[in-house]
């Protein structure tokens, strides 16, 4: 449950508004209001009761400040007129005069009176579906000015919360002063849309509420008019930000439009309360807006009193994007020796990155709440830091030929050449949780590969990310490319990050398989590289040898039982059960203490049998694995198939076409003969290092290295061509010749 926090101040982060008590959910009049003024959007309205019902009932004091009763009140008004007119005209003129009638224009204070009764009505009939009760409060801006009123609106609305009632509460705009004359598309006066941003301001300073959440019509506050080419969302404002944004024209109801929510939104703030501005009219988001708002997941703009003193996200990206531009285009030698320096400086200063690998440690083992295998990642050690050198001093050799590559080469026609050659992905956005080693070897990979990069780590290894980071950029500046490589140390959710799907071009996540189905989720529009899962078998065959059937499944499975290519599920061939090979692979397993769970083919032919797996699609990550019995190496792969992930699978065998069989017919990314699962690794690939393994069916699949980081572009080199010259009466023909691909010299051309 939420906690009153001492009134006075703003929370400074988005994170801290799930500790929001006491919330006022502004509803502005684009938000209530159908597209024609005449009515109520009665689809929103449901989903925004829905919300604010949940909240209420998770122990929060909701307050709901609405517009909407002109436009409900024109709609009935209208319906009266229309049936007026159309019996008086029937009796006087005929009813081929109907078609005639003009309504005459709609006095907003007359349509507000109509309609408040009708809209209180609705309000409660919805939330009465969520057994919450409400209660309609009318004011007007003078009941602030008089003391004693305003002390009785608060005693009135304090004596409502502590019901755990719901106040609704509107300007009573039957006998608020006319409006100043606004033509809008029906040609009525509406009423001030400004009068419920300055009201919901007021009320919330009044009742020391925690935040305003005030929904309109766009998605928050820009840096310029929303629609113009470089208008971009502002997702903090900060009040001395005023003077760096220019206002576009006003919502299509009212007269205050955005530049009256900010002073309003500012007003709040300075009296405490933290506000938020957002799109209450988006159908993709209407239905969760005001919850992923108090969740404090990055919607719309956050107001804030306090400004970071390093960059936003928003900006490490674009720095990143811009340096990582440079990088690219600096000879492959130049890159060689980022990544050399790089090397040389984790062996120089391995003192100062293992004390601050101590306190990440210490920190960990005193909550004692961090497994002992992600303690182990966490850890390094000079001899880790060293394997960590002499894995970037291979990237860097990799490094010399990898941006720019020309893999195919063909003379489309006389002196028009195309290639086609590697270039980077572009932006890489690599989570990974307590495994401080993952951000030299993926800095290196990037920066072989001339991509820029956004790092995200687990808060674990803070210290240890942090003096990693700065020796990257140490290295990175011997050409002029410091910032290719961004630590985001702010406190941005996984989540929101995975939003940026403007700025980043590839996700890349380093750890447990349910961050992986997190990402994968919550990924919008940006491509994810990994798995979710690590479910590797190892299948004997009939024809196995006893001596490697040991050392594999001991491997396999005992060498490092947390990482994503460990056995989880061993399947035996039925000849071998009953068998001394049989005694002494469960021998092994019991010394090994291994923990056997039983699938329900092999526990059928136990009269004892383990604990009974309770799903054959289990990743286990400990020393613990499924048995199950097959009675072919067809059988085997069908398993496989159907209750593997894709990622490794092994047969051994003695038996060569069975063996061949295997590796052809398995579509997993890595199908080994004869050798242990653990070798599904970058680093025992050759490839240096990898920034993960990949099960995905396009692109990269395995483990991915420096290649996995590039992709394509073609460049043609032509010399006035045009479509129109191949065409049925054109002078030239294609010729599409294959020519070598060796790297083109600078400004070769064709000399034919």
């Amino acid at each position: 449950m939420a906690q009153r926090k001492a009134h006075g101040s703003s929370f400074a982060h988005r994170s801290e508004l799930r500790h929001a008590k006491r919330i006022v959910v502004k509803l502005g009049s684009a938000v209530v209001t159908r597209g024609d003024e005449c009515g109520l959007a009665l689809g929103r309205l449901a989903s925004i009761v829905e919300q604010v019902a949940m909240l209420q009932n998770q122990g929060r004091e909701m307050m709901i400040v609405t517009s909407g009763a002109v436009a409900f009140g024109k709609q009935r008004l209208r319906h009266e007129i229309l049936l007026s007119q159309s019996v008086r005209q029937a009796l006087h003129s005929g009813h081929n005069q109907l078609k005639d009638m003009s309504l005459p224009v709609l006095e907003a204070r007359a349509c507000a009176a109509a309609g408040q009764s009708g809209l209180m009505a609705l309000y409660e009939a919805m939330f009465t579906q969520y057994s919450t009760c409400t209660a309609q409060v009318l004011v007007t801006n003078l009941d602030f000015h008089d003391d004693d009123k305003r002390q009785n609106l608060n005693s009135t609305l304090q004596e409502l919360l502590r019901m755990n009632i719901v106040p609704i509460i509107n300007t009573n705009d039957a006998v608020v002063p006319p409006p100043e004359p606004n033509s809008d598309l029906q040609g009525v006066n509406v009423i001030s849309i400004k009068d419920n941003d300055s009201l919901a301001a007021r009320l919330a300073v009044e009742m020391k509420a925690d935040l305003l959440v005030a929904l309109s019509d766009v998605e928050g506050l820009y840096n310029s008019p929303p629609g113009t080419d470089d208008a971009k969302l502002i997702d903090i404002f900060y009040p001395g930000d005023q003077q760096s944004i220019t206002y576009g024209t006003k919502s299509r109801v009212g007269i205050g439009g955005m530049e009256a929510k900010v002073k309003a939104a500012l007003w709040a703030l300075q009296g405490g309360t933290s506000v938020v501005i957002a799109n209450g009219t988006n159908p993709k988001v209407t239905g969760h807006v005001i919850t992923d708002i108090v969740e404090g997941k990055k919607v719309g703009t956050f107001f804030s009193e306090i400004k970071p003193a390093g960059p936003t996200v928003e900006q490490q990206t674009e720095m990143a994007r811009n340096s990582g531009r440079t990088l690219a285009s600096l000879p492959p030698e130049q890159r060689s020796e980022i990544i050399c320096q790089l090397a040389e400086l984790l062996t120089e200063r391995k003192e100062e990155i293992l004390a601050a690998n101590k306190l990440d440690m210490d920190l960990a083992v005193n909550t004692g709440h961090m497994p002992q295998a992600m303690l182990k990642r966490l850890s390094l050690s000079p001899s880790k830091l060293n394997s960590l050198a002499i894995g970037l001093r291979q990237i860097a050799v990799a490094a010399q030929d990898s941006v720019g590559r020309v893999l195919r080469r063909t003379r489309v026609a006389h002196n028009l050449e195309l290639e086609q050659i590697t270039v980077p992905i572009g932006v890489l956005l690599v989570i990974f949780e307590a495994r401080p080693d993952c951000l030299p070897q993926v800095s290196a990979l990037a920066i072989a590969s001339g991509n820029a990069l956004l790092l995200k780590g687990g808060k674990e290894a803070a210290n240890t990310n942090r003096v990693l980071h700065q020796l990257t950029q140490e290295a990175l500046s011997m050409h002029g490319v410091t910032e290719a490589v961004q630590l985001v140390s702010t406190r941005e959710e996984v989540e929101d990050l995975c939003r940026l799907d403007k700025m980043i071009d590839l996700i890349i996540p380093r750890g447990s398989s349910q961050l992986v189905r997190d990402i994968q989720r919550a990924a919008k529009g940006i491509p994810v590289m990994g798995h979710s899962e690590g479910i590797c078998h190892v299948y004997l065959d009939a024809d196995a040898s006893i001596d490697k059937v040991i050392k594999i499944v001991r491997d396999s499975k005992c060498d490092y039982p947390a990482a994503c290519n460990a056995m989880e599920t061993l399947l035996i061939h039925r000849d071998i059960l009953r068998t001394p090979l049989f005694d002494q692979i469960i021998d092994m397993l019991r010394t090994e203490r291994v923990k056997i769970h039983a699938g329900p083919r092999f526990a059928s032919y136990l009269t004892f049998s383990p604990s009974e797996a309770k799903s054959l699609r289990t990743e286990y990550g400990d020393l613990e694995c499924c048995m199950e019995v097959v009675d072919s190496m067809q059988e085997a792969v069908d398993h496989i198939h159907k209750y593997g992930s894709s990622h490794t699978d092994v047969i051994v065998t003695e038996n060569e076409d069975t063996a061949e069989q295997f590796l052809q017919q398995l579509d997993s990314a890595c199908v080994f003969w004869n050798a242990s699962s653990r070798f599904a690794d970058g680093y025992r690939f050759g490839l240096g290092a990898e920034v993960g393994i990949s099960t995905a069916r396009i692109h990269a699949r395995g483990p991915v290295g420096l290649e996995g980081l590039l992709t394509t572009k073609w460049v043609l080199r032509g010399d006035g061509h045009t479509a129109a010259d191949f065409s049925e009466h054109g002078t030239m023909k294609y010729l599409h010749e294959s020519l070598p691909v060796g790297q083109p010299l600078a400004g070769q051309r064709d000399s034919n």
